[in-house]
């Protein structure tokens, strides 16, 4: 009897989608290939020496640390992080109302246990976070997704949304956002639209999840408030991470949020991994108390300037003329491009043929059939010369399929 045989596994294991990236990435591995595909930081800006000065904490604390640790996460760390946070969020939080987590991940799991029973309804930006969405999946959620413009969600069909689906007896738990520098779409959600969001979220009384996993990375422009300022009701949870600011293996984000839920989710932590590790937390900790968070993020923002500029130019050089066209990130990780004409399902395997990849747009695709002319495109990770190279090979495989048609 095979071990795929109907009905031997769970509903999530059979429904769940491997990420197009982590497939893609596997063809990242041939030797000569130019990958844009992941959401990968540079790793030559790693502070590897300012966290190294940290591990210090090992030798003197060992035995704390090696020890369980609580659910919510590292006191020092989370108290340190209530303060870091406030001027984003408009207004101070304490301690209490921030949990660590193994990286923004765990995050949308937890708040999917949390919050979400089969059949409910998530709303989210149309294209939106692929494995935001495979989380949500794996809970039964339902999607509704909202078409997006330069400026963000065009939230002013929020109320039409909800009132229909709420006609048709669908429960809308939860609204979900990446409000800065979007991922996939690189645009910024306005502050008044943000404005308008908490206002519907009290008013339908449903939970703004705003995913800031790329805020702190603004090249230009003011920050924008978060959508939790401009929330007296306790309808948003914020979350971020430390994955784009510090390092993706350090494994930790954090949520912040009204203590109710802090509750709810620390509830369904202990379930899933008892806690994070207490030797991270403590290392980030310690990183953070000696100022090197703050004194690296400039770092961080000037390099990547400088790759998305360089990105820039190399698209208007080899893509407008093919008719290529995108919004300009202000910040974050990704382009958004629009390719007219071409499905980019097959132009991606055309472009690996070429030793470049990129992540087609059907992957971020909310409502079924959109965003097939759409393409993310990752400038952080390559350097420059890689980068003019990988949108020159690029535009080889744009070219190649438009003159078949």
């Amino acid at each position: 009897m095979s071990l795929n045989d109907s009905g031997r596994f769970s509903f999530a294991a059979t429904h769940g989608r491997p990420s197009p990236v982590r497939r893609i990435l596997e063809f990242v591995k041939q030797p000569g290939m130019i990958s844009f595909a992941g959401g990968m930081p540079a790793p030559e800006v790693f502070p590897v020496k300012e966290f190294a000065e940290c591990s210090h904490l090992i030798r003197d604390k060992g035995e704390q640390l090696l020890q369980y640790g609580t659910t919510d996460g590292d006191p020092e760390l989370r108290a340190f992080l209530a303060e870091f946070s406030a001027p984003r969020l408009g207004r101070q939080v304490t301690p209490d109302q921030v949990m660590l987590t193994t990286g923004s991940q765990q995050a949308l799991d937890l708040i999917g246990w949390a919050l979400i029973d089969p059949g409910d309804v998530i709303i989210t930006e149309n294209p939106s976070y692929m494995a935001a969405l495979t989380v949500f999946q794996l809970h039964r959620a339902s999607f509704r997704g909202i078409p997006c413009d330069a400026d963000g969600m065009l939230v002013d069909r929020i109320p039409e949304v909800v009132e229909s689906l709420r006609a048709q007896g669908k429960k809308v738990k939860m609204l979900y956002t990446v409000a800065n520098f979007q991922n996939p779409g690189g645009m910024t959600l306005s502050a008044d639209r943000r404005r308008r969001l908490a206002e519907y979220a009290a008013k339908y009384d449903f939970l703004v999840y705003e995913d800031d996993a790329y805020g702190y990375v603004r090249f230009e422009g003011e920050p924008v408030p978060a959508v939790f300022s401009f929330d007296p009701t306790g309808h948003t949870v914020y979350s971020c991470s430390f994955s784009k600011i510090l390092a993706p293996g350090t494994r930790t984000g954090w949520i912040i949020a009204d203590p109710a839920v802090i509750t709810k989710m620390c509830a369904m932590k202990q379930n899933v991994d008892i806690c994070s590790s207490s030797v991270d937390q403590a290392l980030i900790a310690e990183y953070c108390e000696k100022g090197f968070l703050t004194a690296h993020l400039p770092v961080i923002i000037s390099n990547y300037r400088r790759r998305r500029d360089f990105m820039e130019e190399s698209m208007k050089k080899h893509l407008s003329p093919l008719g290529v066209t995108w919004v300009k990130p202000q910040g974050g990780f990704f382009y958004w491009i629009k390719v007219p004409g071409v499905d980019t399902d097959e132009l991606v395997m055309k472009a690996l043929e070429k030793k470049v990849a990129f992540v087609q747009g059907s992957a971020f695709a909310v409502e079924e059939g959109t965003c097939r002319d759409c393409a993310r495109i990752n400038y952080t990770y390559c350097s420059a010369e890689t980068i003019e190279e990988g949108i020159s090979r690029l535009a080889d495989a744009i070219e190649e399929i438009k003159n078949k048609k």
